[in-house]
């Protein structure tokens, strides 16, 4: 063998060498990058599977709440309205004065407690929250909150109406009550700001913010029930979350829910 034949035998050798390394790295990168996608994927339906389950346990929650309401109202109920009107009969036949006015302080307390049981059915089975639009629930909860006068609650939004399901609904609704019943009961604040928007690439934006005294969040711990309750309501929907505060500069949450492209 010349050596010019040689040398197209190297060459060769070399380039297919080449050839099948450049192979090797190709299916490699290819294989990691399906795997990659692999793992993505289980982990995206895994993340979808606990939305599921999550809502579907706020949903079951709901549905438990209404049926404890229902038969408070319709079991125990009208038995304390059957003793109230044995109680008030003793009370008419009773001859005694001082039976009398012992009696009459049982029915007093008897009928309070109805009107308490009344009013936890009421809670329990009023639908408000399917019943109405998000911006009358929580203007709702701003009036009451300002009834009290410790702190003036404001509500700004950009729309008329959002169309949002119960899940959503309740989500927001109780984000915004935890949020300002943590300012209201820590930050000594006097003033509560929550806005409600929406825009191009948002399904609906929620900032709230207090001029409370604030704290050092990293001394906040990270199992606080009000932190660890807003955070886990915002992953049921899949929902950004995040927190900023600043000693004497007040606290602001902000949540994101974006339009699925």
């Amino acid at each position: 063998m010349g050596k010019t034949e040689l040398l197209i035998v190297i060459i060769l050798f070399n380039l297919l060498f080449v050839m099948f390394v450049t192979a090797v790295l190709i299916y490699i990168r290819s294989y990691k990058q399906r795997k990659k996608e692999h793992l993505n994927e289980i982990e995206r339906k895994n993340e979808l599977h606990q939305r599921e389950l999550l809502s579907t346990q706020l949903e079951i929650q709901q549905a438990t709440m209404q049926q404890i309401g229902r038969e408070l109202h319709d079991n125990i109920g009208q038995k304390l309205t059957l003793v109230s009107l044995y109680v008030q009969q003793m009370l008419y036949e009773n001859k005694v004065s001082e039976a009398s006015e012992r009696i009459d302080q049982v029915s007093q307390i008897i009928n309070q407690s109805l009107q308490d049981l009344r009013s936890l059915s009421k809670t329990l089975t009023d639908d408000n929250i399917n019943q109405k639009e998000i911006v009358t629930l929580i203007q709702e909860e701003v009036d009451n909150t300002n009834s009290f006068k410790k702190c003036h609650v404001s509500f700004e939004h950009n729309f008329k109406q959002l169309d949002l399901g119960f899940v959503h609904k309740n989500v927001l609704l109780r984000i915004t009550q935890e949020f300002i019943q943590n300012s209201i009961k820590h930050s000594h604040c006097k003033n509560i700001f929550i806005n409600l928007n929406t825009s191009e690439d948002t399904l609906w934006e929620l900032d709230i913010r207090d001029d409370g005294i604030g704290f050092d969040t990293s001394q906040i711990k990270s199992n606080g029930i009000g932190l660890t309750n807003m955070k886990n309501r915002a992953e049921i929907i899949g929902a950004s979350f995040c927190m900023e505060s600043q000693e004497n500069a007040g606290t602001q949450i902000n949540i994101i829910l974006k339009k699925q492209s």
